[in-house]
């Protein structure tokens, strides 16, 4: 498509004017809703700047831009299931929660769920956002194709034929809109959750490998780490009484202390659908506190107990800004740009306060004593370090941003600092 047409100006009262957070607030010159894939394509075309919004849980200014700000939310909200492929077409703005409670109506699921189900399917895969499992990649290895618009207004579909599929799953937003994503389904299948407290920190590596989906958590003040959430298979038996020197919780829980436990999904072993389980927050509810930072650093599974070891003696500095620390671990992949990049990787989560100013310094010290383990960055979280070094397909990444957006259409602040202009 060539023919650019004019951008139309719509309302901007149904784009967000900041993340989910609140700690970005975007500083697009327009901001558009378009209803049919015809006006996104024309936008796109005529834009000099343009980015998609997805659901703003991103922490910096990865979706930000100073042009033309587009929610997908208009857009027909399709899901189209392919029962022979074992596959699901869906429309790229819809939420995972969405999409969820329909595959499962159909006999479907997905096999893995971030810890929250309110996230978009597109900026989620953008980010290679992701669960737990020692056998689950993240929520990018279920893309099978993308169909996006690209700087011209072109619409390009792209699958697992391409080679140069593996680099543009996770994209950053940086090579074009992305309309609808393919993912890879499963039969339905039920969960059953349960929380232990007092893990000695000598048997992470056990309660990592304890169910289909498992998250540690840590407030950095305790010598034991304080809460493990198990999520099993319902057809799997619970994890005895003295499973690993813990003990099981006697009350619901939240992960951060003194939150509501009401927002969190269902413990103690009852039985639920997939969707309603592998996420830790349920969809009507703020998940996390709401007012937080986030950060997250990946390093390989092998070096769980080094990570821990390194910031040990800054657990104090950690701990005065820090809600909880939550531990997962995701299994390898080949997406160029993801985190789990040909290594299986433990996750480091960081839920801090919502003080930007007093989070800062701790994250700097944080990335430098991790710095000996090659940590890679969420790129949807708070980081400082260039992380070049730490994905190795970074230099094919930047050939790719040439080849779809020379003329940076689709880049911002925070893109030209992960990738900077040659």
């Amino acid at each position: 498509m060539t023919d650019a047409a004019p951008v139309p100006r719509l309302d901007p009262a149904p784009v967000p004017d900041r993340n989910w957070a609140g700690n970005v607030r975007y500083r697009a010159a327009r901001r558009h809703r378009p209803s049919t894939l015809d006006e996104l394509r024309r936008l796109v075309a005529g834009a000099e700047r343009v980015r998609a919004a997805g659901s703003g849980h991103s922490f910096n200014r990865l979706g930000d831009t100073t042009g033309d700000l587009v929610s997908l939310a208009g857009l027909p909200p399709t899901v189209t299931l392919d029962r022979d492929r074992g596959s699901v077409t869906v429309a790229a703005g819809l939420s995972y929660g969405d999409l969820a409670t329909r595959l499962h109506a159909e006999g479907y699921a997905l096999a893995n769920l971030a810890s929250l189900p309110h996230i978009s399917v597109a900026g989620a895969v953008a980010t290679a956002t992701h669960g737990s499992g020692r056998a689950n990649g993240n929520l990018a290895t279920a893309v099978a194709a993308l169909e996006l618009v690209t700087a011209e207004g072109d619409l390009h579909t792209v699958d697992r034929a391409d080679p140069r599929f593996a680099g543009m799953v996770v994209n950053l937003g940086a090579l074009g809109v992305v309309t609808r994503v393919t993912l890879d389904v499963v039969p339905t299948f039920d969960i059953r959750q349960y929380v232990r407290l007092g893990l000695p920190r000598e048997a992470l590596d056990a309660a990592l490998d304890g169910a289909y989906s498992a998250s540690v958590f840590t407030d950095w003040r305790s010598s034991r780490l304080d809460q493990v959430w198990l999520k099993q298979r319902a057809d799997q038996p619970p994890p005895p009484a003295g499973w690993l020197d813990t003990r099981p919780a006697d009350a619901p829980a939240h992960p951060v202390p003194g939150m509501p436990a009401e927002n969190c999904t269902a413990q103690f072993g009852e039985p639920g659908p997939w969707h309603e389980r592998l996420p830790h927050f349920r969809l009507g509810f703020t998940p996390s506190s709401g007012d937080e930072l986030q950060s997250e650093w990946h390093v390989g599974r092998a070096d769980a107990g080094a990570a821990l070891a390194a910031l040990d003696p800054a657990a104090e500095r950690i701990a005065a800004v820090l809600q909880i620390c939550e531990l997962r671990t995701i299994a390898a992949d080949g997406l160029w740009l993801s985190p789990n990049y040909q290594r299986d990787t433990v996750a480091l989560h960081f839920t801090w306060i919502g003080d930007p100013a007093a989070v800062a310094p701790v994250v700097a010290e944080v990335e430098e004593r991790l710095a000996p383990l090659a940590p890679r960055p969420h790129w949807g979280k708070l980081f400082a370090r260039d992380p070049a070094a730490t994905y190795p397909r970074y230099d094919d990444f930047r050939a790719l941003l040439g080849e779809f957006d020379p003329a940076g259409k689709f880049r911002t602040e925070e893109l030209d600092r992960y990738f900077p202009r040659r």
